[in-house]
């Protein structure tokens, strides 16, 4: 009689005890969310102090206070929503030019002996070339309009998409592949079933890195006649002798990059949900305790 009453109590205090694991669980959860918050945070607060103790002088580096003002004018006339856009279109246009033609080749020189024979060593050359030295050969060509500014970010764009969708498909398991061929997979399916998730991951990482040079080289770009842009924002900082502007199109460019990175990482993750890597391991754990 005694077990039994105790076995009812233990049911019964269970789903609380569950509940009182899970806040725990929660909180936590929420709080690692803003961890990426802290390093900036510190940096802002330490600038700011030795911005108001007179260790920088306001006409080399400027203060929060005045970076921030500097932005919300630009904000108040409209202006920086045009360079901000401006600069998004080139990058956004760059990047899928970039991305189609890193794809094509990739899985060409990839997937074929002879194409990787016959193309890589070129590209492999043309990786090396700055992304300067592209400049005056772009205007020439397509003189000073869209045209150069786009084409300029898809180089950039190009050859970390490439190099990490080749090694993707170069470092698919071959025991895969052979299993594959033993159950007499067509070629469509080997790519769809086994070469495409196999790479996919590789792939996501070239995306990246990909979108990241895209933003390096909008300034390069935006270098080469532009009228707008954050890039064209920056040199007119310089040219006029405001700090301010300059600082302040940094911190544009550092917010934009991480944004549209998150917006990639999250549009891919759905197709990477099937990986269990030692990066999961954490959220798995967490899972399993809630």
């Amino acid at each position: 009689m005694t077990a039994e009453v105790y076995n009812r109590e233990t049911e019964a205090a269970a789903p609380d005890r569950a509940v009182a694991s899970a806040r725990p669980s929660r909180v936590l959860s929420s709080l690692s969310g803003t961890k990426g918050l802290i390093v900036p945070a510190v940096l802002v607060a330490g600038w700011s102090t030795l911005s108001w103790a007179g260790v920088f002088a306001p006409n080399l580096v400027p203060g929060p206070a005045a970076v921030l003002a500097e932005i919300s004018s630009l904000w108040a006339s409209g202006d920086l929503t045009s360079h901000i856009g401006v600069t998004l279109t080139r990058v956004f246009f760059g990047f899928i030019a970039g991305t189609l033609a890193a794809t094509l080749l990739g899985a060409l020189t990839g997937y074929s002996r002879t194409a990787r024979e016959l193309l890589d060593p070129t590209l492999q050359a043309l990786k090396a070339v700055p992304s300067l030295a592209w400049v005056p050969l772009f205007i020439l060509w397509f003189g000073i309009f869209e045209a150069s500014k786009v084409t300029l970010i898809a180089v950039g764009v190009f050859f970390p998409i490439y190099l990490n969708l080749v090694e993707g498909i170069q470092g698919v398991d071959r025991k895969l592949v052979e299993v594959a061929r033993l159950n007499r997979f067509s070629r469509l399916d080997l790519v769809r079933r086994v070469l495409l998730p196999a790479t996919l991951p590789s792939y996501v990482v070239g995306l990246r890195a990909g979108l990241a040079l895209g933003w390096m080289f909008v300034i390069a770009a935006e270098l080469m006649g532009a009228s707008e842009g954050l890039g064209y924002l920056m040199i007119d900082g310089q040219m006029t002798g405001r700090p301010a502007v300059i600082v302040a199109s940094l911190i544009l460019f550092a917010i934009a990059g991480k944004l549209t990175d998150a917006l990639l990482a999250g549009a891919a993750r759905p197709f990477l949900a099937w990986q269990d890597g030692f990066g999961d391991m954490k959220g798995a754990s967490h899972a399993r305790n809630r």
